[in-house]
């Protein structure tokens, strides 16, 4: 045993040798990614970065115990959060990677008796930079059929508060009481809850995301994917322009397009820097103990806490559902937009879940070499597939021209067809693409989502019109 212990301290001593001449190599490659891998990988963590910059669907929940897949971005945002360092090209090829994830404090004081870095972890793997859990949060975690469970159903509940909250602002800025949206002007009717869906998305999504997530992540994707995903609308916003050009209003539709990215886009700064300012306030005047002590009680980090929230959750989606089952069989005969709003309401949830689904396409690329990573195909084929069905609505409600039938088409698009498509997850990856070292992206994915979905509603929509003569 003894000998042992002699031939680990005199291998240790030989590998401190080796640290302490290679120390300026250390401070040359400092928290610096693009020295540890190539420029190209340091393009595919930024790639993937802004494109889950909105939303990662369920893959969320995979990422609470572990990096979902190993990531190296999260791997090397885990990283520099905790003030590890990376070593220089140079460095890599005399020690492992998992070498370099030691604390900067540890470099030069190294214990004879602790383990080789070798006898810990695989040169390959990613694990020293990954955040390992705790036994104790293991066993407070919920097993993955209820987390599913419980995201479904927070969905839900803040999806349908989204629908109600985006038909109520229709309601203030529109033709009835304020007058400043309608839907023969380039101010469309859906203009005032993207706005105000983005702005609180700065808020929500952006700067206080994390502190939510401490509270419950539950209650942080409900917020962020259900209730500003759900606030706003892609899908409402391109129809209301292929409504304009259907008229022959193509310099409308153009500018309708254009003043609506720049206000969303707008918003949604507007609200990171006023949370920020915020944030400022709250840590120049710092709360006192007994409310940083009422804070952490509502934390939901237990299972009887998510078991109770669950219950909670799932008794408000059965009054929310209840309550709209019943108004709209009392409006349904008479029609109109209230019979549609609860309709919407109805079914709603539907496209939430959707959307959560397919947003764990985002950040992935194309192929098994992950093309085009920087995209948020997730996002874009939800705002892209629901501009088409809304699209195939309205020719629809035209060719059959009944009360019901507008009912019933109006209600799927302003329910479903709303909460499938997002405005506030779109401007929080153009807000991220924008800031990243290439810019360019954030207007090329924009103008892609426009042309693409402008372009198959005009084919869906707009040719059977015209064809049709429809009124």
């Amino acid at each position: 045993m003894e000998l042992e212990n002699d031939d680990r301290r005199r291998r240790r001593s030989m590998s401190h040798g080796r640290t302490s001449s290679n120390g300026s190599s250390l401070r040359r490659g400092s928290l610096s990614l693009s020295s540890v891998f190539p420029n190209q990988m340091d393009d595919d963590i930024e790639s993937e970065r802004v494109s889950e910059a909105g939303d990662i669907g369920d893959r969320a929940l995979s990422s609470k115990r572990y990096s979902e897949s190993g990531s190296l971005r999260f791997s090397a945002d885990h990283a520099i959060d905790n003030g590890i360092v990376f070593p220089t090209q140079e460095d890599t090829l005399l020690y492992p990677i998992g070498f370099w994830s030691r604390d900067l404090s540890t470099l030069n004081s190294v214990s004879p008796l602790s383990p080789l870095v070798e006898e810990i972890i695989s040169p390959l793997s990613t694990d020293g930079i990954l955040r390992p859990v705790d036994k104790k949060d293991e066993e407070k975690v919920l097993p993955q059929s209820l987390e599913y469970i419980s995201c479904l159903v927070h969905l839900a509940v803040f999806g349908i508060l989204g629908v109600l909250t985006r038909y109520l602002l229709q309601k203030l800025f529109g033709p009835a009481v304020a007058g400043v949206t309608s839907d023969t002007t380039i101010l469309y009717l859906d203009l005032p809850s993207n706005m105000v869906g983005s702005f609180l998305m700065g808020w929500i999504g952006v700067v206080f995301k994390r502190d939510i997530s401490e509270v419950s992540d539950f209650l942080a994707i409900g917020l962020s994917t259900g209730y500003l995903g759900s606030l706003t609308t892609f899908s409402g916003w391109d129809q209301k322009m292929l409504d304009l050009s259907v008229d022959g209003k193509w310099l409308f539709s153009v500018l309708g397009y254009l003043i609506g990215l720049f206000l969303a886009a707008y918003s949604i700064e507007f609200g990171v820097e006023t949370a920020k300012g915020f944030r400022w306030l709250m840590e120049k005047h710092p709360a006192n103990s007994s409310n940083d002590l009422s804070a952490k009680s509502w934390r939901v980090n237990c299972c009887k806490h998510h078991l109770a929230m669950i219950l909670v959750m799932v008794l408000l989606l059965g009054s929310l559902w209840a309550l709209s089952a019943i108004m709209l069989k009392r409006e349904f005969g008479k029609g109109g937009s209230d019979a549609q709003l609860w309709l919407g309401c109805v079914v709603g949830p539907v496209g939430v879940w959707i959307r959560w689904f397919v947003a764990r396409l985002n950040g992935r690329g194309l192929g098994k070499t992950g093309l085009l990573k920087w995209v948020p195909f997730g996002t874009l084929i939800a705002n892209v597939s629901a501009a088409c069905v809304m699209a195939a609505l309205s020719t629809m409600k035209k060719a059959v021209n009944t009360k019901n039938c507008d009912t019933v088409a109006t209600g799927i698009q302003f329910g479903l067809l709303g909460c499938l498509s997002t405005v506030s997850t779109f401007m929080a990856e153009f807000n991220a693409m924008r800031q990243s070292k290439h810019p360019w992206r954030a207007y090329a994915y924009a103008i892609a989502t426009i042309t693409v979905s402008f372009g198959l509603g005009i084919l869906i929509y707009n040719l059977p019109v015209w064809i049709k003569g429809y009124e």
